[in-house]
């Protein structure tokens, strides 16, 4: 089985990949290894990538594309004939979508429905996506469930996320192609994206610069270590979506359909004050924060929490790494990477 996997040097595609190449599985990664976040971390992801399939005595090969080349994807398809495909691919960063939202458009909107076609086309046995816990947009009614609307997005990148989810039914109800989209809860840990908290405290404490502290503080996030993240995504691909028998189309629920369609949280369903999460970051590092409290940035939210019980029940998992362990994790990490 051959399992093509797009944006494969990312943080989440990157570790997924490594545990299906140890586990012997063939991976063929889909990336453009673009600028928004420094390339030589990516580069450094796929060199041991590539480690990883020479040691498990398995293949490893990187298109270096876009996912809107509809040539390259389906090229990719054609050629690799994959019979599972997990899109990760994405122009990511709910702030950056402010900025720059015609790269969202491309990527997230265009390149997803070329991700589609190839599996339409090459007759793929399961699709699993990334969505975002950020589809819940103004919601706050916690903790979030996947029965209830997102029809109110604060970003364009959640808006993106959202009508992936749309997509991806259409072509589950046409085509009966099976997909499962996942709405991660702020995943973090070793090898993580340079943009994310984690990664900015932990850079700027330890050069002894202030960190950015939004909303005052008053923040919850519901952190989800990656290696919880990745047994979910093997565990969700290996049971590929299938028609809910008791959907009603009179009082329809978001989450399945009549078609081979799911949509899961999947976080921690442990929601900690960002002030608590600092703090674990201060202790793995030994070092006091000197802190700049600013206001709310716009696209942000308060907070997250995930109601997670559906996809427990699914693939009989449940996330349990807990937030001083995977900070202590990723600080082991980077002092290593970079040599501090």
């Amino acid at each position: 089985m051959t399992v093509l996997i797009t944006g494969a040097a990312g943080f989440i595609g990157f570790h997924l990949s490594k545990r299906l190449l140890e586990s012997g599985t063939p991976v063929v990664g889909f990336d453009n290894v673009n600028p928004y976040y420094d390339p030589s971390l990516k580069r450094a992801r796929i060199a041991q990538l590539k480690v990883a399939a020479q040691l498990a005595g398995t293949s490893f090969q990187l298109i270096e594309a876009n996912l809107e080349d509809s040539q390259a994807v389906k090229a990719a398809f054609a050629t690799h004939k994959p019979e599972k495909v997990v899109n990760l691919a994405a122009q990511a960063g709910v702030r950056y979508s402010i900025e720059n939202p015609v790269a969202y458009i491309k990527s997230n909107l265009n390149g997803f429905g070329h991700i589609l076609e190839g599996c339409r086309h090459y007759d793929v046995k399961h699709l699993v996506y990334a969505s975002s816990s950020s589809v819940y947009g103004g919601n706050t009614s916690l903790p979030f469930s996947e029965g209830q609307g997102v029809d109110h997005p604060v970003s364009l990148y959640a808006a993106s996320k959202k009508a992936n989810e749309l997509m991806a039914h259409t072509y589950s109800h046409l085509y009966g192609l099976p997909a499962t989209g996942l709405r991660f809860f702020t995943v973090y840990g070793p090898w993580g994206r340079p943009d994310m908290a984690l990664f900015l405290f932990t850079k700027a404490i330890l050069a002894g610069d202030p960190i950015q502290v939004f909303n005052n503080g008053e923040m919850v996030r519901d952190f989800t270590y990656i290696d919880d993240i990745v047994e979910s995504l093997i565990r969700v691909l290996d049971k590929p979506a299938t028609p809910d028998l008791n959907f009603n189309s009179s009082h329809p629920d978001p989450s399945t359909s009549w078609a081979p369609y799911r949509v899961f949280n999947i976080g921690n369903s442990r929601p900690t004050p960002l002030m608590n999460y600092i703090e674990a970051v201060e202790n793995a590092l030994e070092i006091q924060a000197v802190k700049n409290f600013l206001p709310m940035q716009p696209g942000d939210v308060p907070a997250t929490a995930s109601d997670t019980s559906a996809l427990e029940s699914w693939i009989n998992f449940k996330p349990s790494t807990s937030i001083n362990e995977g900070v202590s994790k990723f600080v082991s990490w980077y002092r290593k990477f970079y040599n501090v």
